[in-house]
C-alpha cells in the first residue's frame, strides 16, 4: 500500500474528487482518501510513475504534498 500526502482537500467533494482521479489511473486501485490527514492510499499492482500520479492529482484541482 502506498500514502501519499494531498494538499488543498477541504470537503467530501474534494475527496470524492481525489478518489476519481487516483482511480483512473491504469494499475492503481483499493483508493482510500483521508480528508482529516489529507491523505491518499491505494494498491497498484504495476508500477505508476509519481510524475502520472502529480498529474492527475493537479487535473483534479489539488497538489501533490511532500512525502
Amino acid at each position: 500500500m502506498k500514502t501519499i500526502r494531498i494538499l488543498g482537500m477541504s470537503c467530501q467533494h474534494c475527496v470524492t474528487s481525489v478518489l476519481e482521479a487516483l482511480s483512473s489511473i491504469k494499475g492503481i486501485h483499493d483508493v482510500r482518501v483521508d480528508l482529516e490527514k489529507g491523505t491518499a492510499t491505494f494498491e497498484h499492482n504495476v508500477p505508476v510513475d509519481l510524475e502520472i500520479i502529480k498529474q492527475h492529482i493537479e487535473d483534479a484541482g489539488y497538489e501533490l504534498g511532500q512525502e
